[in-house]
């Protein structure tokens, strides 16, 4: 059997290089007590933002100076734990940040309470005396927009200050999943023997044409989660209703408009996005299901054939090397700046490629102020992670374009609009992979790849979300959220977004253990509002070319200068109307259709 790697046994070409933040442990070591010496050139500023417009930008500037080089000490931290959770200095490392973080937060949380205490109209005010003061008028809005909300002065302080205590049951999980979980080893049909993970099961195994070796990891999967359903049970239960007092606290109506007015979205969009994908998308995905049944030849479907390869002799293999030009002539559209970017990541070791023990799961884009993205994969060598990798690059060309427009304080966009450039990516590269081919056996597998992105955001992240929406509502009710009330709550949506195509067993059930995106607020459903902007963008700039790009490239550059919506509307799509997500729905349905007709004639 061969061995998972150890993280000191991967080859370092095939890791991020992470000296460009810092160039040993003993650089961050000083950069950390840099930072935290350097606070008092924020805290000097306490009690002075009443004596005019020019003391408080001084303030916020030296607020964002500062911050940028605690998200870079930050983030080393944090990317090194994602790397290997097994490493025991990796964990002091990433608890020693977030212990600074803390400090962080609380030694400057005056800033708010203090600028929000001054007179009515005096911060509108400072806006028109010091013109320099118009590179911060988005923070000052949305200072201002959370007001009703702002506890006292002191109450802030002290919240701030239990940071680290507040965002534990996101470390317990993150640490318990990369650090504590196994898996037992499991065969192939040919009796052979394979290394099992949570990561090889999610980005190999999941996807197995090998019906024996695919239900082998399942059950492995399966019983390995199980051991830790109670105590995650519990981690997430705390986190809900964590949340619960705390939008109690803060006066808002519940922890889900606290969270929405925290992207800037309303209770009406973030309502349509659930309500029209879910409904309006379940038939056509039930056919693509019951498709997948009958072509494998399979009994019952369960859980883990969802992904099973519809034509498992056809997969198109790709080097990292060969998926560099791929990706490179696919978003080329987007102009030699853009592509630049994606050239230096390719090229530079933005990107952490290699499964090993104790590496994060599945995929993200971590933007460094003053650095650089950093990117996280499991790289398989087939075109599927060509395009999985083109997603997160999407990621890190936004992050990019904005912090080069724009300053720090303005560079990121709500978690709304977050998923809409990655999403884009994807689809350039999947075009271009179409045009260079004639041959109808690939542009059935590229709708096939279309589909699983699709499927994992329109129809996974999106049931989580809405297992999000049910479980806050109980919450809210005051019932405690537990293991059992997960899995029935899981259940029950899967069933009814299902129907009897899908066997609803254990493992189905359990799905709920599987992501981190539970412990950042309302992030499940934001993929779907992302895929939604994407995808209307994406046709607009297959149908007018240039224009299409000029105003996405806008949109890239604005980061978070405007409101989720707003810049979607920048972008041509409106998502204050339900219209662009039924569209995409129907392109997804279209896709269903290929793929269908193309096996019934095949």
């Amino acid at each position: 059997m061969k061995k998972r790697l150890a993280r000191q046994d991967v080859p370092e070409q095939l890791t991020w290089n992470l000296t460009d933040i810092f160039p040993s442990e003993e650089a961050w070591e000083m950069a950390l007590a840099r930072v935290l010496g350097d606070l008092h050139t924020v805290t000097d500023y306490q009690g002075r933002l009443a004596e005019g417009a020019t003391v408080l930008l001084d303030c916020v500037e030296a607020l964002e100076a500062l911050s940028k080089d605690f998200a870079q000490v930050t983030s080393y931290a944090y990317l090194k734990q994602s790397t290997d959770g097994t490493d025991p200095v990796n964990q002091e490392m990433l608890g020693r940040s977030s212990a600074a973080g803390a400090q962080f937060a609380a030694q400057t949380a005056f800033v708010r309470s203090e600028a929000l205490a001054l007179p009515d109209g005096t911060l509108e005010r400072y806006l028109e005396e010091e013109p320099r003061l118009k590179d911060f008028e988005r923070y000052i809005q949305r200072l201002l927009e959370g007001k009703p909300f702002l506890l006292s002065p002191e109450t802030e302080k002290a919240l701030a200050s239990l940071g680290e205590i507040l965002g534990s049951p996101s470390m317990i999980y993150n640490r318990s999943k990369a650090a504590d979980m196994t898996f037992a080893a499991i065969e192939d049909s040919e009796g052979k023997t394979h290394p099992m993970s949570f990561a090889l099961y999610e980005s190999v195994y999941e996807q197995s044409a090998d019906h024996v070796l695919r239900r082998n990891a399942y059950a492995s999967f399966v019983d390995g989660l199980k051991g830790y359903q109670n105590t995650y049970g519990a981690t997430w239960g705390t986190e809900v209703r964590k949340n619960v007092v705390m939008a109690r606290l803060r006066g808002h109506e519940s922890a889900t408009h606290m969270f929405l007015h925290a992207q800037e979205v309303s209770e009406e969009v973030y309502n349509n996005v659930h309500d029209v994908i879910l409904t309006e998308l379940a038939p056509h995905m039930r056919r693509y299901a019951k498709l997948r049944k009958d072509v494998l030849g399979l009994d019952k479907l369960l859980y883990c054939d969802i992904e099973a390869p519809l034509d498992p002799d056809f997969a198109p293999p790709a080097t990292f090397e060969s998926a560099k030009d791929i990706i490179l002539n696919g978003i080329s559209v987007l102009g030699e700046e853009y592509r630049e970017i994606i050239h230096d990541a390719l090229n530079n070791r933005w990107i952490d490629l290699v499964e090993n023990v104790g590496k994060s799961t599945g995929a993200f884009c971590s933007t460094v102020p003053g650095v650089h993205p950093y990117i996280l994969v499991t790289w398989t060598d087939f075109v599927r992670s060509v395009l999985l990798l083109s997603h997160e690059l999407g990621h890190a060309g936004h992050g990019v374009l904005a912090q080069r427009y724009q300053r720090l304080t303005n560079s990121r966009s709500s978690m709304f609009f977050v998923e809409a450039p990655s999403t884009i990516n994807e689809l350039l590269v999947a075009n271009y992979i179409k045009s260079q081919t004639s041959d109808i056996r690939m542009e059935r597998w590229l709708a096939m790849q279309l589909l699983m992105t699709y499927y994992h955001n329109f129809v996974r992240h999106l049931i989580e979300g809405e297992l999000q929406r049910r479980v806050y509502r109980l919450a809210e009710k005051g019932q405690t959220i537990t293991a059992t009330t997960l899995s029935h709550l899981q259940g029950e949506i899967l069933d009814q977004y299902w129907g009897d195509v899908l066997e609803i067993d254990l493992g189905a059930k359990l799905t709920w253990m599987r992501q981190p995106h539970y412990y950042m607020g309302l992030y499940p459903y934001s993929y779907s509002a992302g895929l939604t902007i994407g995808t209307a963008v994406a046709q607009a700039i297959f149908e007018e070319g240039q224009p299409a790009v000029d105003r996405w490239l806008t949109v890239l550059k604005a980061g978070g200068t405007r409101s989720p919506i707003e810049l979607a509307h920048l972008a041509g799509v409106d998502m204050t109307s339900p219209e662009p997500i039924r569209k995409a729905v129907a392109y997804v349905g279209s896709l269903v259709d290929l793929v269908v007709d193309s096996f019934r004639d095949s």
